[in-house]
């Protein structure tokens, strides 16, 4: 039986994920700060730990050995330089959950050597604190300067889902139906997508073809704001008008100066079948409508 760690795994496409190791048969354990409850009961094994205190990570863990080590929350290189001394020889494949968030803006669909974590400077500062962007990018670094951990990063763009915690989609769903101006400077930016059930898919899939290195997962095709806005009046009948700027209450979660879209090609020719974006948005947009009373 493989043996699994998922370092969060309570919510969104964690949640899903630690779902789907279970159907698969693996014993699998979360590990958490213990203040989100889940609906796991008894089918999984569950550790309590501070992920930033180096300490309390060490101490969750003890002396355990994991087939796959799921990171779904290593934002530092601190973070990922601990888990690196942790799991090393103690792990099959170690899989971080990282981000479209670590390429620039580009003309082209990104891929996995528009972002070369093999060649990025590790640098660190004195108070633990990065941006997102950098964050992600220091700890992918951090993780592919060792040798003796075979680390996976799974760069995700925006994952959507019904139980979405920034609710990035509904926000737009919302606006069209009171008819509020949306806050937009490139309304036809084209961007990628990833459904939290894909998501989930995929991080289960990787941990079993074992990818050695970076490798994006998006679904097919990409759109911009304004088609979904069109899909948005598709199923309610309602839009909002979309203007360059309004205020900050008002500005679009998806407002971007320019095309951020990812090639997934390196994953899908590797056998993983990726969802189609203009299939799944609508019936999202759908679901969101349903629970409005729509």
């Amino acid at each position: 039986m493989k043996k699994v760690l998922v370092l969060g795994g309570t919510r969104f496409f964690g949640k899903r994920l630690v779902a789907n190791l279970m159907d698969s048969g693996a014993e699998v354990t979360i590990l958490t700060r213990g203040n989100s409850k889940d609906d796991f009961g008894g089918n999984v094994n569950r550790l309590v730990a501070d992920r930033k205190d180096p300490e309390s990570l060490k101490q969750a863990v003890g002396s355990c050995e994991y087939d796959v080590v799921y990171d779904n929350i290593c934002y530092t290189p601190e973070e990922a330089g601990d888990a690196a001394q942790l799991f090393a020889g103690r792990v099959g494949q170690y899989i971080l959950t990282s981000t479209l968030s670590v390429y620039d803006f580009a003309d082209h669909p990104l891929k996995e050597e528009d972002f070369d974590p093999y060649l990025y400077q590790v640098i660190t500062n004195n108070n633990g604190e990065y941006n997102y962007k950098e964050g992600k990018r220091q700890a992918e670094a951090v993780l592919f300067s060792r040798h003796d951990l075979n680390v996976t990063a799974v760069r995700f763009p925006i994952v959507l889902g019904t139980d979405d915690y920034t609710k990035r989609l509904l926000f737009h769903v919302e606006h069209a139906l009171k008819g509020e101006a949306i806050g937009l400077p490139a309304p036809d930016a084209l961007i990628s997508f990833i459904h939290a059930e894909e998501a989930a898919e995929f991080l289960k899939w990787a941990g079993e073809v074992k990818f050695d290195g970076p490798v994006n997962a998006c679904s097919n095709g990409s759109v911009s704001v304004r088609e979904i806005m069109d899909m948005i009046k598709q199923e309610t009948g309602k839009t909002a008008p979309l203007h360059p700027s309004a205020g900050i209450d008002h500005m679009s979660p998806f407002g971007i100066p320019g095309d951020w879209t990812m090639d997934n090609s390196r994953a899908a020719d590797a056998g993983f079948s990726f969802w189609n974006l203009k299939e799944w948005m609508p019936q999202l947009i759908a679901e969101y409508s349903k629970d409005m009373n729509l």
